[in-house]
């Protein structure tokens, strides 16, 4: 029988499981055994196959304490102060239970009780010097942190305990309760919890490094009453109420001593529940409330260490577990619209550059005197005022121009009185800094679809000059500007991008709307597939001629449309519109990720800003062979 490598002279790695972007993210949630009492506000402390969950509440306060084993649980002797919301350190034969919620007749509100474990009984020990519940607790009998919690208002205390005694050292920066917490006493991470003073804050994540806590990478969501285990460099956070819009959970992330990635969700969103594990590769989480108190038993279990291959795209592999080739490549799904940071200056007919997080826009026309030199800078956030063009007052539309925020270039335009009139050979380099002339363009003209890498690199197709709407294109070299080969068709007000040897035209007028897209080869452009809606004065964001995302503009039946249209290498598909229909603003970005900037309903334009987000997941998909 031939074999596979003589055939096809390679071999296919064959896997015991699938790829995956860490260990963490081969984890799954599943069902362990239940605890003899259901209730909530509970807290734990161990590994998922030796834990303790201690306290609690089912309509009262509890004292209650059982031992798991790894599949079952057992009930096992009574803290002396029954009580919610307590921390907890340590292993399942010595432990510490410290701070909590207590009502009569053990005393009234927040606690500083603190109760060791010595795997048999409870014995009350040296008081916390703070009372309180809800704290990030970490560490051993010998040492331990109690940090934040709530007293009457969430706070950032922080406390250490030598084996005998609790001191205040160095506070959160945010005060907070009801948070994650996972590591050591010299080594620890807190992250969530209850707002202080604003929602913006609940997910917040802090290092400790034995002295002082240092602000780190937020959870990706904020909340609290969140479940957690782990270590400073491989953590876990599950469960809990998120801020905004509130609600039980059942998200999981995963934290790797950077940032956090979610990963696979509870089979059950809950809240309150008692938590234990040493990584983010195993942990477990029980009890709690998912609307009321359950006693149900979840264990986080990632794939053994041995068995792990991290994903790289474009990878083909053979899973032997699951009998199937598969490939590694990015799924997109459907994007939307959210609102960005508004420019500083309003404006339409204004060309862009960059990405959505670091992008400039420049020149335009706005309000009187309109047309404008003006340039400006956005973080992802705000936008920033810069250094103007060098040359006259110019509307740039549909976004000739290209290039990053720190390389880009500027390319023809029109100008109207005090300057002469008409349309611009005018060429101009960003060099993040400041902008300079370089040599014109052969052909003068506005309303052209422009692209390129950097101001090295730069294309400027169709348009419309003095003597009509011209299919010139031409190409930057960095020292002259060279005729290529001319689009199809001649076309003005039409958008596009990408780089000079894959770029891509869409719609415009000729002199009629039209539907027309074409691709660009460095010399040469063919014809692709329409838009399903004909339009022009488009914003667009271009990766290259197999990767596109179309807004906005003016459509024979809609002079301010908001609809958006993706583009993947064969065909167009409508998607989700903007939030208000506009035309001659600029797209910046990548079809994936990018920004509508500027635009109208007439020349004097807007400030408003739309960010284009799709999500995109990495994942192993199965090849099917017909």
């Amino acid at each position: 029988m031939s074999k596979y490598k003589e055939i096809k002279g390679f071999k296919v790695q064959t896997l015991a499981s699938d790829t995956a972007a860490s260990l963490a993210a081969t984890g799954t949630w599943s069902s362990g055994g239940a605890l003899n009492s259901a209730r909530e506000q509970l807290t734990g402390t161990g590994i998922q196959t030796a834990a303790l969950a201690i306290g609690g509440y089912d309509g009262s306060n509890r004292g209650y304490t059982e031992n798991y084993n790894g599949s079952s649980w057992t009930e096992v002797a009574d803290l002396n102060a029954a009580r919610r919301n307590s921390g907890s350190s340590g292993t399942t034969t010595a432990a510490l239970a410290f701070g909590g919620f207590t009502t009569p007749p053990a005393s009234n509100g927040p606690s500083a009780l603190n109760e060791q474990w010595n795997g048999s009984s409870w014995t009350e020990v040296a008081d916390l010097n703070t009372a309180r519940f809800g704290m990030g607790s970490v560490g051993t009998t010998t040492a331990s942190l109690a940090s934040g919690g709530i007293t009457t208002t969430q706070v950032a205390v922080n406390e250490s305990w030598n084996g005998s005694a609790w001191t205040e050292v160095g506070d959160l920066n945010t005060a907070r309760g009801l948070l994650g917490s996972m590591g050591t006493s010299t080594a620890g991470l807190v992250a969530g919890g209850g707002p202080a003073p604003a929602v913006s804050n609940a997910g917040v994540t802090e290092s400790w490094d034995g002295s002082a806590w240092t602000e780190v990478a937020d959870l990706n969501q904020g909340g609290d009453t969140i479940g957690s285990a782990g270590t400073q460099t491989s953590g876990l956070v599950f469960g809990g109420t998120i801020f905004p819009p509130g609600g039980i959970s059942a998200r999981t992330e995963s934290w790797d001593g950077s940032s956090w990635t979610e990963v696979s969700d509870l089979a059950a969103a809950r809240q309150y529940g008692a938590r234990a594990g040493a990584s983010n590769a195993s942990a477990l989480y029980a009890g709690g409330n998912t609307g009321s108190a359950v006693a149900t038993t979840e264990e986080w279990t990632a794939s053994p260490a041995a068995d792990f291959t991290k994903i790289n795209l474009g990878q083909v592999y053979y899973n032997s577990g699951s009998n199937a080739f598969k490939v590694t490549k990015i799924v997109y799904g459907t994007g939307s619209w959210a609102s960005g940071g508004a420019m500083s200056t309003q404006r339409a007919q204004v060309a862009g550059a960059g990405s959505q997080t670091a992008a400039i826009v420049v020149g335009g026309s706005g309000p009187p005197p309109l047309l404008s030199t003006n340039a400006e800078l956005y973080n992802g956030t705000a936008w920033t005022e810069t250094s103007n063009l060098s040359g006259i007052a110019r509307s740039l539309q549909m976004g000739t121009g290209g290039g990053s925020q720190s390389s880009a270039i500027s390319v023809g335009g029109y100008s109207s009185p005090p300057q002469p009139v008409g349309t611009l050979d005018l060429v101009e380099k960003w060099n993040g800094s400041s902008w300079s002339e370089v040599a014109e363009i052969n052909t003068a003209r506005q309303q052209s679809m422009g692209g390129g890498a950097s101001n090295e690199s730069s294309l400027i197709s169709g348009g419309e000059t003095a003597s009509g709407i011209t299919a010139k294109t031409e190409v930057w070299n960095n020292s002259s500007w060279t005729e290529s080969g001319d689009l199809s068709a001649a076309v003005t007000q039409n958008a596009g991008g990408g780089p000079v040897t894959s770029a891509f035209s869409i719609a415009g007028r000729a002199p009629s709307t039209v539907a027309t897209t074409q691709t660009f080869n460095g010399t040469s452009w063919s014809a692709s597939a329409d838009l399903n809606t004909a339009r022009d004065a488009v914003m667009a964001m271009v990766n290259n001629d197999t990767a596109a995302t179309a807004a906005g503009g003016t459509s024979p039946s809609n002079p301010n449309t908001g609809k958006t249209e993706t583009w993947d290498g064969s065909s167009w598909t409508e998607v989700g519109d903007m939030a208000s229909g506009r035309y001659n603003g600029t797209g910046v970005g990548v079809f994936s990720k990018g920004i509508a900037a500027g635009g109208g309903t007439s020349a004097t334009g807007v400030t408003t800003v739309e960010e284009w987000t799709v999500p995109a997941t990495t994942t192993n998909t199965t090849i099917t062979v017909s």
